[in-house]
């Protein structure tokens, strides 16, 4: 089929989560009505130890009332900020769970951090499917490309879906830059070499982003383009340099905070968004380790 045909089967909708500001999309075909789920979110409060399903359920909704085949959910990293819902929405409509090969690099860290023991495999064989770098797959008649983006964590990946990116972390929205390269794997340099690989797409290709923190001048966003994020981004336009922006990123880090969600998020998230196993009482629990982690970043 023509490529300009199989861009115009493209049709993206994303969901915004006010509490996490993260943003999952579900991406489809609209003559085959295939469809992916990117980044989703599953709802958990911190203070009560409760989970639930509102973010995961809009979606699931969307997709039944819009007739689609859910044929992919894709984590473009190890999320430290939110908590995937990934095998929910697949428990109700099927799908495979994919992130990068580099996934493993991760739960070695974290395997440890967390002492998950032997039950933990650290592999990446809780996810059905592992891409390597330039990896193609289909969204029914839709190409698609994954392309490996480390800096912000070894295992980030971004999605070039026809003449759409979905970079995750990697880039924000232009006003507020890039992600910070302060985790376990991360480094500013090799985040501005993966960010300049996604901004040698063509200036008019769009990208979506997983997080947007708007300041108090304007609304939530999460659609950009090359082009506007080359002239416009206070990171890594085109007038900064590798040197200048290694020193922006690592400045700002030192200041930043770890996430609120880190925690929860990197345990289950390291499991394809599965809970740990449950103890001998038949209750799950997650850990929280003292003092290891503020030595991670």
């Amino acid at each position: 089929m023509d490529k300009n045909i199989k861009k115009n089967n493209l049709q993206i909708k994303g969901f915004f989560d006010k509490l996490t500001s993260t943003i999952s999309y579900v991406v489809y075909d609209k003559f085959s009505k295939e469809c992916a789920v990117i980044d989703s979110v599953l709802d958990f409060d911190y203070s009560s130890g409760s989970i639930d399903y509102l973010n995961a359920e809009n979606i699931i909704s969307f997709i039944e009332k819009n007739n689609l085949s859910l044929i992919w959910l894709i984590e473009t990293h190890v999320h430290a900020d939110h908590l995937s819902a990934a095998p929910y929405i697949q428990k109700k409509l099927g799908g495979k769970i994919g992130i990068s090969e580099k996934i493993s690099d991760v739960q070695n860290i974290f395997g440890k951090t967390f002492n998950a023991g032997t039950e933990f495999q650290r592999d990446g064989s809780q996810f059905d499917k592992l891409f390597k770098n330039n990896d193609e797959y289909q969204i029914g008649q839709i190409s698609c490309k994954v392309i490996d983006t480390p800096g912000h964590t070894p295992a980030c990946t971004a999605h070039i879906i026809s003449d759409s990116i979905f970079v995750g972390d990697t880039l924000f929205m232009p006003d507020l830059g890039s992600a910070r390269a302060d985790f376990p794997g991360g480094d500013a340099r090799t985040l501005y070499k993966s960010i300049k690989k996604i901004l040698s797409y063509p200036d008019n290709f769009n990208i979506f982003v997983c997080h947007d923190y708007p300041p108090s001048n304007r609304e939530a966003k999460w659609s950009t383009t090359v082009g506007e994020q080359k002239k416009n981004n206070i990171h890594v336009k085109d007038t900064i340099s590798e040197d200048e922006f290694v020193r922006i990123r690592e400045t700002r880090d030192k200041t930043l905070n770890m996430p609120n969600l880190i925690i929860p998020s990197i345990q289950v998230n390291m499991r394809a968004g599965n809970l740990p196993p449950s103890e001998d009482n038949g209750d799950v629990y997650l850990k929280i380790p003292i003092n290891s982690m503020k030595n991670l970043v």
